[in-house]
């Protein structure tokens, strides 16, 4: 039987082409998933500032949680622990735990906070390519290390040593002056000394190191410190050296890390970036294997269809049911096995190019490597032979269980009957999209209605496939008299698609899916954010709003602007996320003079009057879902690690627009990496009086501090959720883009097999003309319904979508990228279609015919 199988293959290799590349592309998205997930779960993360320390000492990142169960006699506790948003600090005391370790050499401190230079003319300079600057005391420059390569040491709070990378970009010598923006007002220092790593500059960090008092002070954490850097004396290792120090700490909280575990002490944002792309491999490889389950066994059964004439010859000469399913399996997975191996192969270079986009997008830091093995090529194989079988076996179950007379003669026409169970099948399918549409629709937190989005849009394409035939009926039904405007086209155009409605089926199933998915994709994104945004510009009350090209708006700045005549109101925003037990929750502190005055939640629930450090207004989603109400106490943990027993003051409806939890700035402020407010919120009064100029003269002395109108707030908005939708875009786009392929797979396999057909056409007298005119005809109609279709469920799924995340049904749809969306569809039908048409009408009719004999 495997012999027939090659033999198959070899004779009908374009009947194959299609399921062959179908399988290819899925194997190589799981593999580039793959990969993904595993560099998110055990992926490296390089260190930099600590290369010389090979033990580290952190503070416990995690928030923790243990759970005690009695089932059946039995006790059974259960750990969960998740990542807390800030840097959890140590106490100054773990500095003196140490000290007296048996095998150090020295016990180094570290002290890190942002800190940017300010050029001549004003402008905050950014670190190296971009990323973060960050102060240090100079006492911790042997963790790297750092070797004065001019000058010397920071010797008094004026003093500052740069990196040799920024004196470079800047032209800073020694001696020159120089304004560093931090965690407080902006100050000048004089340089002292330029600094430079012994293994070369750094590719992540620009570092600038202060004396010892005034790194502490700019830190704002008296009496804390960021890690600890233990190195070891002459002779001793690494591990014993951990294990003496584990000793020494044992009882308290802190971490001891050593070799690749040192790179999350120093980059926090890629310690919490694996988190995400864990769940971005599994929400993509997830969505990849639906879509090509579908796509697939769309795809296997058009090429059993346009091989029924041989598989009833099969059966007329008594090859038994069981015999025709071994075929027809064994080549699936002759055909799965060789697009597994390639597409496994072609998944590696995608996911070396995912992981660089999502770098380049801010998603994930380029510390965090790629690491992948050999199970997800394992898998991908596995999935395109699992695949590829199961949709031979389903597409070929009714055609190895018919009678030989039967075959023969479906062979000769596409039966006229009703598939009842196709039918039965596809009911059940759409009644459990309908419930999926349900359930999205109470869904009101993102991470729990996303995956459920796209899993409800491939529920009804597959309603769609199974329905197809019935939908081709009807469609034709409906538009069979327009269609005969064009008279000999038109006519045969009507008669050929409701004579071949499973044909028409096939093709309209993948097309369908990609206008249903693309759009679901770009218009979550545009529904999400256009109701966040009119949310927070309803809430918004300010008159105008002052924000940094830098780390942010100093304390001093607001001060400045609160003692502006004329100003009547002054909101420092600062933004986090907090912890509920193991729930992470988007949070804000807002100062509490004047609150009511710029800001207006929607209060539904309590007041904000009074509204103080020991209070906490909630969403209402938030408030559901915690089962909160004004009056009641709820413990948080902040960002750093500290716990806080808040009493809730109100609920408000915008949540979209300003997170779910809002807290009062002192308290906030004091438990973030960076105090410095993201915005100010500036009420002024009605009279005119206060312009922009007064406003802006007011903050002239803070270095990147400026003046935003509500038009130019709304602008960068707008810019911060096209950059965040980006990531959503390429991640999808790749589904989107194997379902494109499939689309022109499919109805080139379509137009191809009618060789015989068209034919005929000429030989009775139809003009090529006619015969590409009824094909455009054709594509016409398929576009048409395909676009109903997919538009139909995209819709619905994205009504759903925003009763569940925004309380109303308002999904928002740019026309332009619809009407793209649609155009992009319809330009892949029609080129699928006349392409493989023109070159089946080049031959002379009866060569055709008597080749095809």
């Amino acid at each position: 039987m495997l012999r027939y199988a090659f033999q198959t293959l070899k004779a009908r290799k374009g009947g194959f082409i299609g399921a062959f590349l179908a399988l290819m592309c899925a194997a190589a998205l799981v593999t580039a998933c793959g990969i993904l997930l595993e560099t998110g779960l055990r992926g490296t993360i390089g260190t930099e500032r600590y290369a010389a320390a090979p033990v580290i000492v952190g503070g416990d990142q995690n928030v923790h949680q243990t759970t005690v169960k009695q089932k059946k006699g039995k006790t059974k506790t259960k750990h969960k622990a998740k990542p807390l948003a800030e840097r959890v600090w140590l106490p100054g005391s773990t500095v003196t735990a140490l000290e007296k370790v048996p095998g150090a050499r020295a016990v180094v401190p570290e002290i890190t906070f942002p800190a940017y230079a300010v050029d001549p003319d004003g402008r905050v300079v950014q670190g190296v390519d971009g990323k973060p600057s960050y102060g240090h005391a100079w006492a911790s420059a042997a963790l790297t290390p750092f070797t004065l390569v001019d000058g010397s040491a920071p010797a008094s709070a004026a003093d500052v040593v740069v990196d040799r990378e920024l004196a470079g970009r800047t032209g800073l010598k020694t001696g020159s002056k120089l304004t560093v923006q931090s965690t407080d007002a902006p100050r000048t220092y004089t340089v002292t000394g330029i600094a430079a790593p012994t293994g070369g500059d750094l590719k992540q960090q620009t570092s600038l190191f202060f004396a010892t008092t005034e790194a502490q002070r700019l830190s704002g954490r008296d009496g804390q410190i960021t890690a600890i850097g233990v190195l070891p004396a002459k002779g001793v290792g690494t591990a014993e050296l951990a294990d003496q120090v584990k000793k020494a700490l044992d009882g308290t909280t802190a971490q001891v890390v050593t070799g690749g575990d040192r790179g999350p002490v120093e980059f926090l944002d890629a310690a919490k970036a694996r988190i995400k792309l864990v769940s971005m491999g599994g929400a993509i490889g997830g969505t990849s294997l639906l879509v090509a389950i579908l796509v697939v066994v769309g795809t296997f059964a058009l090429s059993i269809q346009q091989r029924y004439r041989e598989l009833a010859l099969l059966r007329a000469i008594a090859a038994t049911p069981k015999q025709v399913r071994q075929l027809i399996g064994r080549e699936a997975l002759i055909v799965g096995l060789l697009a597994g191996v390639l597409g496994a192969a072609a998944g590696l270079p995608i996911a070396y190019w995912l992981h660089h986009k999502f770098v380049g997008f801010g998603t994930i830091p380029d510390t965090l490597e790629v690491t992948f093995s050999f199970f997800p090529f394992a898998a991908a194989v596995g999935a395109a032979l699992l695949g590829a079988w199961a949709a031979a076996r389903i597409s070929a179950r009714r055609t190895a269980r018919i009678r030989p007379a039967e075959a023969l003669a479906e062979s000769a026409m596409e039966r006229t009957g009703f598939a009842w169970g196709r039918f039965l099948a596809g009911a059940l399918t759409l009644a459990g999209g309908v419930v999926l549409l349900a359930v999205l629709s109470v869904l009101k937190t993102e991470p729990a209605s996303t995956p459920v989005t796209f899993l409800t849009v491939v529920v009804l394409a597959v309603a769609v496939a199974l329905l197809g035939p019935v939908i081709a009926r009807l469609a034709v039904a409906v538009l069979g008299v327009p269609l005969r405007a064009s008279r000999v086209a038109g006519h045969l155009a009507t008669a050929n698609v409701r004579a071949n409605t499973k044909r028409m089926a096939s093709a309209i199933t993948p097309l369908a899916l990609l206008i249903g998915m693309a759009c679901t994709v770009l218009f979550v994104q545009t529904t999400m954010g256009d109701a966040a945004s009119a949310q927070a510009e309803d809430g918004n009350r300010a008159d105008w709003v002052v924000a940094s090209s830098g780390p942010g708006v100093p304390e001093q700045a607001a001060d400045a602007l609160r003692a502006t005549p004329g100003v009547t109101a002054i909101t420092e925003v600062v933004r986090t996320s907090v912890r509920v037990g193991l729930d992470k929750y988007p949070s804000q502190g807002l100062s509490t003079d004047g609150l009511r005055k710029n800001w207006d939640p929607d209060v539904t629930e309590g007041t904000l009057a009074g509204f103080g450090t020991r209070s906490v207004a909630l969403s209402e989603v938030a408030a559901d879902h915690l089962g909160k109400k004004p009056g009641d106490s709820l413990k948080i943990t902040l960002g750093d690690g500290t716990v806080v027993t808040l009493k809730v003051a109100a609920v408000y409806a915008r949540g979209l627009g300003f997170g779910d939890l809002t807290m009062a700035h002192d308290l906030l402020a004091r438990h973030v990496d960076n105090p410095l407010a993201s915005s100010v919120l500036v009420k002024t009064t009605d009279d005119g009086t206060v312009g922009r100029e007064q406003l802006q003269k007011a903050v002239g002395a803070f270095p990147g501090v400026g003046v935003l109108d509500r038009g130019q707030v709304e602008d960068l908005q707008a810019e911060v959720q096209q950059s965040n939708a980006e990531v959503n875009y390429v991640a999808m786009g790749l589904i989107i883009a194997f379902t494109a392929i499939a689309v022109v797979n499919t109805l080139a396999m379509s137009v191809s097999d009618r060789f015989r057909e068209f034919a005929l056409l000429r030989l009775v007298g139809t003009t090529r003309r006619q015969v590409m005119s009824m094909l455009r005809i054709e594509s016409l109609v398929v576009v048409l319904i395909a676009a109903a279709l997919g538009s139909g469920i995209a819709f619905a799924v994205l009504t759903a979508f925003s009763i569940g995340m925004t309380g109303a049904a308002a999904p928002s749809v740019d026309p332009r990228m619809y009407l793209g969306v649609l155009g992009f569809a319809g330009l892949l039908a029609l080129l699928a279609t006349v392409v493989p048409g023109r070159l089946s009408l080049t031959g002379r009719p009866a060569d055709v015919i008597g080749s095809r004999q």
